[in-house]
């Protein structure tokens, strides 16, 4: 896993980097300038394109002068730069390359505090007024200057952090941000770009490694992390030769109404495709039909109106419980049983997390090691209104924690707490699968995995990542805008071989 570290931790791993290696901060800048300006230059390779440096008087703005002095000695001709002096602080490594620009023929203006007017003309502006250090608000200068800058439309290029926006904590509405369309950003994601308010200000970001030292950041023990395809390819065991339907569990999934027939078809879809050796299905006697002509491989116990179902739940392995199931009585007496009647962890999702949001005493008497898969308004529901998603991020850790379960709280880099206290956000996925029904397939692959014996947490990391894998692999190379949820599901064996 990748340590996803606060803006605080950054500069401990600068600081570290700096000590251990014998080199020096200036050093460590020119490293990282080069490292972005490899990056933009294979990406804007029209050398003709005007191009502003907008830089601060701190480190981000020295990098932004030694992208500038990089560019040109890369045949970039129409540059300029524009420095925001808005008050007499500045940084060591600015003023290096502030020395390092002045024998190069770039035109750069100083911007004072109070300026009264400027005009920007160029085709690119890069920004690298404030970076990662901000921890308040823009105001003054700042937003003023800012404020004009988008209302430009340009093409604006970040370096490390658009200014305005923190690396963590609250994205407060209304906040002035530099909207970017690309951040090329240092060593690894800021762990605000993966909240989905920073969408309304980051178009795109990449990473470019500029040789942080990993053991340290490692030992620096966030609990943020990043999940990627190494990491899967870990967890992922390899069926044996002499394995057998038994071996991989019985998983039962209880969903279903028979006018949300197509949550149940899905969820158990999936429960096969993923690799539960045997499958069931809970539905209404309606959905029978249906569910014999959608795939076949599952079985099915029928549900009739106003009684509870004969489910021998100790033949089970796990359990799946929610999607489509309603929220009326027989729904929430049949979630009550289960609770009452079963001791393994289960999956909750859709219509069973309403149950459990507008009957709160419920959530005490899930199992250890369960498992809730809610979208936003689903989360809001069952622990309270949040304002910031940064909010939810902390509601989340403590949830997970104290009821002993997992959550996945789902978005476009879904984040996974867990009783540790980690939060594990996944890096597969695409604006492709935002469908009615892929929550549905996500479920029916975590249970799956539960069935499997994997653990709950690697139930969820897992489940999590072959569901976003096998929407990408789906819809990235065609560039498909929509993907659905049942081509994700037949998707997920592939998905599963490739990584084994």
């Amino acid at each position: 896993m990748l340590p996803l570290l606060t803006a605080a931790q950054i500069r401990e791993a600068d600081a570290h980097t700096i000590a251990t290696e014998a080199v020096s901060s200036i050093d460590l800048m020119e490293r990282a300038s080069k490292a972005w300006v490899s990056w933009f230059i294979n990406h804007f390779q029209d050398k003709r394109q005007s191009i502003t440096v907008y830089c601060g008087t701190g480190n981000n703005g020295g990098d932004g002068l030694a992208i500038a002095r990089l560019l040109s000695e890369h045949g970039y001709q129409q540059l300029n730069v524009k420095i925001a002096r808005f008050s007499e602080k500045f940084s060591d490594d600015f003023t290096t390359n502030r020395q390092r620009l002045q024998p190069l023929s770039i035109p750069v203006r100083e911007l004072p505090a109070g300026y009264q007017t400027l005009t920007e003309n160029s085709d690119i502006i890069i920004d690298a007024l404030l970076g990662s250090g901000l921890n308040k608000p823009l105001s003054g200068d700042f937003d003023r200057l800012v404020t004009y800058l988008n209302s430009l439309n340009k093409t604006v290029v970040a370096v490390d952090v658009p200014t305005g926006i923190f690396t963590e904590g609250d994205i407060e509405e209304e906040s002035t941000i530099l909207k970017a369309d690309l951040v090329i950003t240092f060593q690894q994601p800021k762990i605000n770009f993966l909240l989905p308010e920073s969408g309304d200000y980051i178009m795109c970001w990449e990473t470019v490694n500029i040789g942080l030292n990993e053991d340290f950041i490692q030992s620096l023990q966030s609990p943020y992390q990043w999940v990627e395809e190494r990491d899967i390819k870990k967890m992922l065991i390899p069926r044996k030769r002499f394995s057998n339907k038994g071996t991989y569990g019985h998983a039962l999934l209880i969903a279903g109404q028979a006018k949300t027939m197509g949550a149940a078809l899905l969820c158990s879809s999936a429960c096969v495709y993923a690799g539960a050796g045997l499958t069931t299905a809970c539905i209404p006697e309606s959905g029978l039909t249906a569910l014999n002509s959608y795939q076949a491989e599952v079985m099915a116990i029928v549900r009739r109106e106003y009684e509870l179902p004969d489910l021998e739940l100790s033949k089970f392995t796990t359990l799946g419980i929610g999607p489509g199931l309603g929220k009326n009585e027989d729904a929430l007496a049949l979630l009550q049983y289960i609770l009452n009647e079963y001791d393994k962890p289960i999956v909750v999702d859709a219509d069973a997390l309403n149950l459990l949001a507008a009957h709160p005493r419920l959530l005490e008497q899930l199992p250890a090691g369960s498992i809730l898969t809610p979208h936003m308004k689903e989360f809001d529901r069952l622990f309270g209104e949040h304002k910031t998603w940064w909010q939810r991020l902390q509601t989340l850790k403590q949830k997970a924690q104290e009821l002993n379960i997992c959550i996945v709280l789902k978005n476009a880099y879904t984040i996974t707490a867990t009783p540790s206290g980690i939060l594990y956000f996944n890096s597969s996925s695409n604006a492709a699968m935002a469908t009615g029904g892929m929550g549905d397939v996500l479920t029916g692959i975590i249970t799956a995995l539960l069935a499997q014996k994997y653990s709950p947490e690697e139930a969820c990391l897992i489940g999590v990542f072959l569901h976003g894998k096998a929407g990408d692999e789906l819809a990235l190379p065609n560039r498909l805008q929509v993907v659905l949820p049942g081509q994700v599901a037949a998707r997920v064996p592939v998905s599963i071989a490739r990584l084994v």
